[in-house]
């Protein structure tokens, strides 16, 4: 074991143990994220559903398998740590607001997000899923418009809708979004795997 490894297993410990939001959260705080020092992607997220809450598994819903269907691998490579990151916005499933979910919870980025991605030098490809991700990363903008032009931010970023049931719909209304964006999606994933 490395000694980045040692940092990083010991700063996750730390952040799975995070109770800083505990009166504000709608369930008892259970972070969700996976991180090694060798992973080679990252999917910078929002933050988990009731399912994946429940689950302590990152993207273990629809919205994961729609993931990973976009991404073109399978469940193995998806959970392989070693080689694929996730580091949601918000670590712990922040309750409803209006017809969905609220928004991730600040604290999880202010206290731990950087230091753990600090620990992560291999990430090559970082998978902006949703709008919080990409404002995040990418200051004030338009999601519509980051998807449709993502060749802009690779090979860096690579900005996607969130995966929910919304998305179909999404889909729907802009049909280049199957044709043009998810092939270039499927190669730029493989090709960071493969490094």
């Amino acid at each position: 074991m490395t000694m980045s490894e040692t940092g990083l297993e010991a700063l996750a410990i730390r952040v799975r143990a995070c109770r800083v939001c505990v009166d504000a959260l709608p369930m008892e705080p259970r972070p969700v994220f996976q991180v090694s020092s060798t992973a080679r992607l990252l999917i910078a997220s929002q933050a988990p559903g009731t399912r994946v809450q429940a689950s302590g598994i990152p993207f273990d819903d629809q919205s994961g398998e729609r993931l990973r269907d976009w991404m073109g691998i399978d469940q193995s490579v998806f959970y392989d740590a070693s080689r694929v990151a996730i580091v949601p916005m918000g670590f712990c499933y922040p309750g409803k607001r209006g017809g969905g979910d609220a928004p991730p919870r600040p604290e999880c980025a202010e206290l731990w997000r950087d230091d753990l991605l600090a620990r992560m030098p291999m990430i090559g490809l970082t998978l902006l899923v949703g709008t919080y991700a990409q404002r995040d990363a990418l200051g004030i903008g338009k999601m519509r418009d980051r998807v449709r032009h993502f060749s802009r931010y690779l090979p860096r970023y690579f900005p996607l809708p969130h995966p929910s049931w919304r998305s179909r719909i999404w889909s729907r209304n802009n049909p280049w979004f199957e044709t043009e964006v998810l092939p270039a999606l499927k190669q730029q994933v493989s090709q960071a795997l493969a490094m």
